[in-house]
């Protein structure tokens, strides 16, 4: 699904009354009567008698505001409005709905003036409901003080909050919450999702989020060109393609998996196993000799390359081995549970120069590269990188903090530099491809915050490549299935008793919710 900045919803608003000749005051009726339909799901499809409370702003956000209190009115809501601002500021299609609320002898109680909080505390009473609608998509950077303490006494207040567009207080285009924001129980938001909402911060304060349509024309909304989107089943069914009946394993791709170290052989397995899960032909896991026999004995699909180690890692010698093997096998995968010794930071340095088959790197493939990041440049195979954050600081050498605090910025700056589709992890999960496209994704929980299930997603997303979907695609489609199948498990589970394998479990069952 398409995500919109604030400034392209300007656009889209613009272009619909002057290009298409939909008046302006049409769109706000519109968008009224869809706030209206969930007030009354919150409410159990029964408003009359029930008293609700509207905040509302002096721009659009407000004029929907009215419309949705001069529909609740007629349908037998006790309706209180209360505006942050002197309605006399309040202007075009804004003020259009505030006459016609006047004209309908209603009131409207200015909650800007010294006794304001004393008029909000009154009417919060005995809501039954609140309807937010003070700030729209256009608010930046931090309300102040008495807002703030309005906020705070709708959010203290107990009863179901609905939110018009967006919740007050949070940035549509960055999901910044400055300073206090209203925490909706539903947003309604208009058209399009906003950028703001689906990232970590804003998700936590939107609630439910449904998209409506308010009459904007289809053309306007499915820009194909936009650079921004959120991951979802529709997106991710159009590239899972069926198998045809006369086929055989090797059209399902050949994957190396180099991984493993001493203490550290799950890894190679849990990779393996999620390969071969996401529909993988053939894996092979290249490891060190060592752990052959305990690797080799529990992923019995699963094919070996023993390798020259040096206690339990694997050392420079194995480079040739391992370009040997890549004559024969369609994707690589570098990384998981290789530990940092020299000698294999050595050998990854020197290997992911001279691949040539599409390569995902994690994991301490991708400390190798942090010691020498100008390796980035030197490598021609389309390619996937997937950090978590501290990896990610480790690249690019910031601290974790500066890396948590500019997400979308650092990813896209990051495949741009680089030239390859980095996948940034954490809730909300990002991959950006270099070019600006950006993909969010909305599935996963905090029990995937469970050792191994990174190595997982770098054997989903290898798995899925393998198969002949575009490397930088598989990221995407990778990290969907990989957060939907944790999703199941914890339904399941819980949070608390996840485990990377039941991931692998789980994945079947994600990839049918989402085929069918």
């Amino acid at each position: 699904m398409r995500l919109a900045l604030a400034a392209e919803i300007r656009e889209i608003d613009h272009i619909a009354i002057t290009d298409y000749g939909i008046p302006g005051v049409v769109l706000m009726e519109n968008a009224g009567i869809r706030v209206v339909d969930a007030v009354c799901r919150q409410l159990n499809g029964d408003v009359r008698g029930k008293v609700i409370t509207v905040f509302a702003g002096k721009g659009n956000n407000g004029g929907d505001g009215l419309v949705v209190a001069r529909h609740l009115l007629n349908m037998g809501a006790d309706v209180r409005v209360l505006m942050v601002t002197d309605p006399t500021n309040l202007t075009g299609d804004a003020k259009v709905n505030f006459n016609i609320w006047k004209k309908m002898g209603q009131k409207v109680y200015p909650i800007h003036q010294a006794n304001g909080i004393n008029l909000v505390k009154v009417s919060l009473l005995n809501t039954n409901l609140i309807v937010d609608a003070m700030f729209g998509t256009g608010f930046k950077g931090v309300v102040n003080e008495k807002l703030g303490r309005i906020i705070q006494l709708i959010n203290n207040n107990g009863a179901p909050v609905v939110a018009v567009d967006i919740p007050s207080g949070l940035e549509a285009d960055t999901g910044n919450i400055g300073g206090d924001c209203v925490h909706a129980d539903a947003t309604i938001t208009f058209g399009l999702p906003k950028l703001g909402m689906v990232l970590e911060t804003g998700a936590s304060v939107c609630g439910e989020v449904e998209v409506v349509d308010i009459s904007l024309p289809k053309p306007l909304l499915n820009d194909h060109s936009s650079k921004r989107w959120l991951i979802d089943d529709q997106l991710v069914s159009q590239w899972l393609s069926r198998r045809r009946n006369d086929t055989h394993k090797g059209d399902y791709g050949r994957v190396l998996i180099v991984a493993g170290s001493l203490g550290m052989g799950g890894a190679a397995i849990l990779t393996a196993e999620a390969c071969l899960r996401a529909g993988a032909g053939m894996v092979t896991m290249a490891i060190p000799e060592p752990l052959h026999d305990a690797v080799a004995g529990r992923v019995p699909e699963a094919m070996t390359l023993p390798l020259p180690h040096i206690n339990g890692v694997l050392s420079s010698e194995a480079l040739d081995k391992i370009l040997a093997k890549l004559e024969s096998v369609d994707v690589l995968a570098v990384g998981p549970g290789l530990s940092q010794s020299s000698e294999t930071i050595q050998l990854v340095q020197k290997l992911l120069p001279q691949v040539k088959i599409p390569l995902v790197v994690d994991a301490d493939g991708l400390n190798a590269l942090a010691k020498d990041a100008s390796i980035l440049g030197n490598i021609t195979a389309p390619m996937v990188l997937t950090p978590h954050p501290g990896e990610m600081a480790r690249l690019v050498q910031v601290p974790i903090s500066e890396v948590q605090q500019n997400r979308i910025s650092l990813v896209q700056q990051c495949a741009d530099t680089w030239g390859h589709t980095v996948l940034l992890k954490g809730p909300r999960t990002l991959v950006a491809y270099p070019g600006g496209q950006l993909y969010i994704n909305p599935t996963g929980n905090p029990g995937m915050a469970t050792a191994g299930s990174g190595d997982v997603l770098t054997g989903i997303i290898s798995g899925l490549a393998a198969q002949g979907m575009e490397i930088k695609t598989a990221a995407v489609v990778g990290a969907y299935l990989h957060g939907l199948a944790g999703d199941l498990a914890c339904k399941n589970l819980g949070e608390r008793s996840l485990m990377a394998g039941e991931i692998i479990n789980h994945f079947p069952m994600a990839v049918s919710k989402v085929a069918t």
